[in-house]
Formats: structure tokens, sequence, C-alpha cells
């Protein structure tokens, strides 16, 4: 797909890793919806960077665990930038949840968002992304999908449930649609995370180093583009799957 004068949705969209992506996208040409729950400053601040590359940007308020907001999302990015073609599922809550503590209302919120919300999501925006030939859903995963990370219990279920996920939808919608799932290893550090914990985690690499959120976005890029690949997990994580036995 050339990305030149389409338009993406990318939830999550206004910080950290969602914000690169959606950056990556409009540098490619791409007009942007940016999808956010609660981070409305930095929402708006992403806009005028997506603007500033010369594309169009719109800055969208949405619940993607909500059926009837992902809707309206979806309505409000077509009638905004007059089509749908690329969707990108970044939206997540990333909360650790010891055992002990962990109770329904916890589970049904984190599960909610990260896996419950690409499916609404994918529903909504299918149509719209089939209506060209060519369109390509993105879910964002993590090595949690393979192997659970200690304390985040629904993360870990949620993202192993989305990569089947991805693998259900490239049959389901094929061949108008393409789907495929990035799974980062460490490529930002959480803001709990000591200078000792951050040089431990770059040591179970095989490339001895961190990556960026950037190195998501390019992936993110590569796959919205690549018209003969689909039901695939790519991982960018310098090698942290094989490194870690």
């Amino acid at each position: 797909m050339d990305l030149n004068g389409k338009a993406a949705l990318v939830t999550g969209g206004a910080v950290r890793v969602g914000k690169a992506i959606a950056l990556a996208l409009a540098r490619a040409g791409a007009d942007v919806a940016i999808n956010y729950f609660s981070s409305a400053a930095a929402a708006i601040a992403t806009v005028g960077e997506i603007e500033a590359t010369g594309r169009r940007a719109l800055a969208i308020q949405a619940d993607v665990a909500q059926g009837d907001q992902v809707n309206r999302l979806v309505e409000q990015t077509v009638a905004g930038l007059g089509r749908l073609d690329v969707l990108v599922n970044s939206a997540s809550l990333w909360r650790k949840t010891p055992w002990a503590e962990l109770d329904e209302a916890a589970w049904d919120q984190l599960v909610d968002i990260a896996l419950k919300g690409p499916f609404l999501c994918a529903k909504a925006a299918a149509p719209h992304l089939a209506a060209h030939g060519d369109g390509a859903i993105i879910n964002i995963v993590d090595l949690s999908a393979f192997v659970p990370f200690p304390n985040y219990m629904p993360h870990s279920a949620a993202k192993a449930g989305l990569v089947n996920l991805t693998y259900a939808l490239a049959m389901e919608l094929a061949p108008a649609v393409r789907v495929n799932a990035i799974a980062p290893g460490p490529v930002l550090p959480p803001p709990d995370y000591t200078e000792a914990k951050i040089r431990a985690v770059a040591r179970r690499t095989l490339l001895g180093h961190w990556g960026t959120a950037d190195d998501v976005a390019d992936a993110v890029v590569f796959l919205a583009r690549a018209p003969y690949i689909t039901g695939v997990v790519l991982p960018v994580d310098g090698g942290e799957r094989l490194g870690r036995h």
C-alpha cells in the first residue's frame, strides 16, 4: 500500500509508542486520527506535530472497550479524513496486578481495553478498510503473549488472545484487509524502572541494548505497506525472546 493520501486510525496514539506510530504514518504520507482516553493535552500536541509534517490530523476521545464509543470513533475518523485505510490497535493499560490483589474489576478493565477493544475497532473499521481493497490492521502485542509477565496476568492473557485474534481476523477479512501484529520487546522503559533494571533488561537481548519507539513505528509502516504479508506476528525485540533462554 502506498500510504500517500491514505488515512490511518491509531488507538492510544497520543503518547509513547502510539505517538511514535502516528508520527511515522504521517511522515509516510498518511493523514492520521489519534484516539485517546484521558491524555487530551498530549493528543492535541501530537496533532500539532502531525500537522507540521503537512498531513491532516484529528484527536478523538473514546473508550475502546465501549462499542458505541468505538462506532463513533470510526465514524468521526471517516467523516474527518474522508476514508480509512489503516487501523493500528495500540491502546493498552499497563498496570501491575499481583495475584493476591487481582479481582474481577481489574481483570475486566485490563482485558477489555487490550483484547475487546481491538475486536470492536476491527469490527467497526472493517467495511471502510475493505472499501478500497487494500486495508490493513496492525495489532500491538508484546512478549507476554508468549511467556507471561509475572504480576501482569490480565495483561499477558489479553495479549495472548490478541495474537490469536490477529490470526482469526486475517482469515476472516482476507483478501481485502491484511491483519498482522507486532510484538515489541524493550523499547521504552516503564517509569518505575531503575537504572539497574534497565541494564539487566538490555543484557537479556541478543543485541545488548534497548530499542526505541521508532523501531516499532517503522515496523508498523512496513506492515501497512507490505502487500503480501498477512497473519504474522513480527517481533521487534532485539532478540529478547531468544536471549531469555
